[in-house]
């Protein structure tokens, strides 16, 4: 079986800069895909970057948010030229963007990963489900309608941002929708001292890379779903961000083979684009031995309801008059008053005209 050579950047972007992080976005693109990359995974809100100015008191919050929506993007129109860098590349491109929303009326803005062919096509789109903690004062909740795996040449990817990857259930699902690899998109590498909530930049003169949760994460991920797993976390510099901002943006991107090993180990403190290989036959062995959706389940037991529902301001639900007259009480009724059932259907008919009207 043919090996896949793949690219993670761990790049800086233009920080709250959209064209900037888009045409240096542009640039990577065109590196990876010339040294042989088929697929290259950046990091959480690639563009225009993470905000870690999330935690500051207002007013500064405000002013920074409002700058963040304006350096948000639409998507797809606002990053066509990703398209052309992916076909002119002939690469698979998975990147995450703080998207702002397209609905009439709103400036939402959400934390979304965005999936590429090779060529140029736009394949979708995921977002976040519950931005963590501070997060929910940058952006919305996505809905589901978008955890899906999406068909490639270099086969079945998807992908999850943050904590979603330490979500059980949600890799569950992309495993039984035929998952092969995964992109695993996080704003940098930390330690959580005693507990998650007390979070610092991850330091390699002092810290072990098992101190920061994405390690555990990452590495479980692909054992319990038999999937490559390239993690692509954010590498910035301290002194770009303001101070008082929430400053974890070490790197730590890795590459992970389907039992939980490093194909490349977790790189700290650098600006680096990173390549691998990944060998089809590594994934064999190990569904071999243990498939999560196949010999090694139990659906009997233990199944997945999965909600595909958009949430939308407005849902248009057509009533038909015979949808209401097939119901038994309907019937029951019509015989206890002596009505026929016909003039019943006439008069349902016009009221449903009636109240049609009234709403146009």
């Amino acid at each position: 079986m043919e090996k896949i050579g793949i690219s993670v950047a761990q790049i800086s972007p233009e920080y709250m800069d959209k064209e900037g992080s888009i045409d240096k976005a542009c640039r990577v693109i065109e590196e990876a895909g010339r040294k042989g990359a088929r697929l290259i995974v950046f990091p959480e809100t690639f563009i225009p970057g993470y905000p870690y100015w999330r935690g500051l008191a207002t007013p500064l919050w405000a002013e920074y948010m409002v700058n963040y929506q304006k350096n948000s993007v639409r998507i797809p129109e606002d990053i066509s030229p990703l398209f052309d860098s992916a076909k002119e590349a002939r690469i698979n491109v998975i990147i995450g963007v703080s998207e702002l929303d397209k609905t009439p009326g709103s400036l939402t803005l959400y934390n979304t990963v965005v999936f590429i062919d090779s060529e140029g096509n736009f394949l979708g789109k995921h977002r976040k489900l519950m931005p963590t903690h501070g997060e929910r004062m940058v952006w919305g909740l996505g809905d589901g309608t978008d955890l899906r795996t999406y068909k490639t040449d270099v086969g079945n990817v998807s992908g999850l941002i943050c904590y979603e990857n330490h979500m059980t259930p949600f890799k569950s699902l992309l495993a039984v929708m035929g998952e092969e690899i995964h992109a695993a998109l996080w704003p940098g590498y930390w330690v959580a001292e005693k507990h998650t909530a007390n979070k610092r930049r991850f330091n390699p003169e002092k810290d072990k890379i098992w101190s920061c949760d994405i390690d555990a994460a990452v590495r479980e991920y692909a054992f319990e779903t038999q999937t490559f797993v390239l993690s692509a976390n954010m590498y910035l510099p301290s002194d770009i961000l303001p101070e008082g901002a929430f400053d974890i943006a070490a790197g730590g991107s890795s590459v992970v083979n389907p039992s939980g090993l490093y194909l490349v180990e977790p790189v700290i403190d650098e600006e680096k684009l990173i390549f691998a290989e990944l060998d089809p036959e590594e994934r064999l062995a190990t569904k071999a031995y243990f498939d999560c959706v196949g010999h090694y389940s139990r659906w009997d037991i233990v199944q997945i309801v999965y909600r595909a529902r958009k949430n939308v301001p407005i849902e248009v639900v057509e009533l038909k008059s015979e949808e209401i007259l097939s119901s038994k009480a309907i019937e029951e009724a019509v015989k206890s008053y002596g009505i026929s059932l016909k003039r019943v259907e006439e008069l349902l008919n016009e009221l449903l005209k009636a109240l049609k009207e009234r709403e146009q």
